[in-house]
């Protein structure tokens, strides 16, 4: 596999160094989650099903499933934090030591080939493909809607037909609440979802280095925004907001987490980049380890003072859900610079999100079609940039035209649920490359193992487990067209493949 990745044709500049790393993964974890999806996981949520609520099914689902809906955590909020980040450190370690010791593009895709073969690689590549690919076109479509919030600031209403999907399956509401369009189908593209991926795109295209320098300056202008909402959201906590501290007890604390989990997700968009890191034996456990410590600080941080400036209950439903921090600051009176700071914020943390996860998805599909189980095209490298080029401009468009065309709602929790998946087999394939090949030189060793990595594996099950039915069965769906592509393409084009019809020499 190293010897493939210094393929003349097919090979990667090396140009990042430790902090360029950390600022990836920080880029990636701080997104827009911190500043939407944490009002849910404080409040919960509840899932209305009315096409089979007088069916003996609903009754059964709602009654005995996660489909009745998810406790949210409350004050505890802080506690689940805390929970998935230690999550996140044990896998955190698996990843580190295979970066270590495989080098290359690919991130768990990778990893997995190398330990638990070409079939288990596949199904974990095509799991990572709807992992980023859902999860990038979500946070478009919630770039684009705060971009249509900060046109309103200045008194600019773009038509709706340009900042709309064409379908809708809710309706369009503006700022008010009035719906523009009733349900169903229309003439419209999200214009703003569309460019923004193509503009990132194209900064993708031009080269690792100005994208590194691109998601440096968004990181710093993020951390910013929340260090601004923490200081002036001091002056306004209550004590008494943080009493009762756990109103669902561990269940409420457990699902919180599995809620605001794929938050924490974008560190292993470090261990994408080990093959354009200068010295990724040392620099890519470095970069996800202090990525993560920064983030789970910075995290709790912000669920601590933001607990404290309103009861909890508050941020179940409207526009204390859907942007929590945005709506304390507004409706408790403070000045409007802060408000405007944590809207930049809002808007550069899903612009570095975006960066970082169209990156990573571009290498895995790098890594995958190097290895013959996609088409020769996607590992094609620019011959001035040094990137791969058409990876690129197909991931652009994969996300950009869904994003401008179709409201993708909760497709977007596939993510959590992919992420998990994949978390599970990199811990494992710790496990196996031990007991394989322990006299491999590695970088980065996990302590304790396999106590840590079954650690890891033991965790990330029991947050799948708080995730809902329908997330379940959308993931079924999505391996299984994937091992019909894999029967039909993959397994046929892939070298093992290639190697098995060379005829020894007599």
């Amino acid at each position: 596999m190293i010897r493939d990745s210094e393929e003349p044709g097919h090979s990667l500049k090396k140009s990042l160094g430790p902090w360029s790393l950390t600022a990836l993964g920080i880029g990636a974890v701080i997104g827009s989650g911190i500043f939407t999806v944490i009002g849910t996981a404080m409040a919960g949520q509840k899932f209305d099903v009315p096409s089979i609520r007088d069916t003996p099914l609903a009754h059964y689902l709602i009654h005995h499933t996660a489909m009745a809906g998810r406790p949210g955590a409350g004050p505890a909020l802080a506690l689940s934090l805390v929970l998935v980040a230690i999550v996140c450190v044990f896998t955190g370690l698996c990843y580190a030591e295979l970066a270590s010791m495989i080098p290359i593009a690919g991130s768990a895709y990778t990893y997995t080939y190398a330990t638990l073969g070409e079939l288990t690689a596949w199904i974990i590549g095509w799991d990572l493909i709807l992992e980023y690919a859902f999860s990038n076109m979500s946070v478009s479509v919630g770039f684009a809607a705060h971009i249509v919030d900060l046109l309103d600031w200045f008194g600019l209403h773009p038509p709706a037909k340009w900042i709309s999907p064409a379908f809708l399956p809710t309706g369009l509401q503006d700022l008010s609440g009035r719906d523009i369009y009733q349900s169903g189908w229309h003439y419209g593209f999200n214009i703003p979802a569309f460019l923004v991926v193509m503009l990132l795109t194209v900064i993708l295209v031009r080269g690792i280095r100005e994208s590194a320098r691109t998601n440096n300056v968004l990181v710093l202008i993020k951390t910013a925004a929340i260090l601004v909402f923490v200081f002036a959201g001091a002056s306004f906590i209550k004590p008494h907001y943080w009493h009762p501290f756990m109103p669902n007890g561990w269940t409420g604390v457990l699902t919180g987490g599995s809620i605001i989990f794929f938050t924490y997700i974008g560190f292993d968009s470090v261990s994408t980049a080990a093959e354009e890191s200068k010295n990724p034996q040392k620099d890519i456990p470095f970069g996800i380890i202090a990525s993560l410590a920064v983030c789970a600080v910075l995290y709790v941080g912000v669920a601590l003072v933001l607990l404290g400036m309103m009861k909890y209950t508050t941020f179940a439903s409207g526009a204390a859900a859907d942007a929590p921090v945005a709506y304390a600051l507004k409706e408790l009176g403070t000045h409007p610079v802060f408000q405007s700071v944590i809207i930049i914020g809002a808007l550069t943390g899903m612009l570095s999100s975006l960066l970082v996860f169209q990156y990573g998805q571009t290498r895995i599909w790098f890594a995958m079609s190097r290895d013959g189980l996609l088409p020769r095209l996607f590992s094609a490298v620019h011959s001035r940039y040094k990137t791969p080029h058409w990876s690129t401009w197909i991931a652009g468009a994969a996300v950009g035209l869904p994003a401008g065309l179709v409201d993708i709602g909760d497709a977007a929790d596939l993510s959590n649920i992919g992420t998990l998946f994949a978390f599970v087999l990199v811990s494992l394939g710790v496990i196996v490359l031990r007991r394989r090949q322990p006299e491999r030189h590695r970088g980065f060793r996990v302590p304790f193992v396999p106590l840590f990595p079954l650690i890891s594996v033991v965790l990330c099950a029991g947050l799948m487990t708080g995730l809902t039915v329908i997330t379940w069965i959308r993931f079924f769906l999505w391996l299984a067209l994937g091992l019909v592509v894999y029967v039909f393409y993959s397994r046929r084009h892939s070298e093992f493949s290639q190697h098995k019809t060379v005829k020894p020499r007599s």
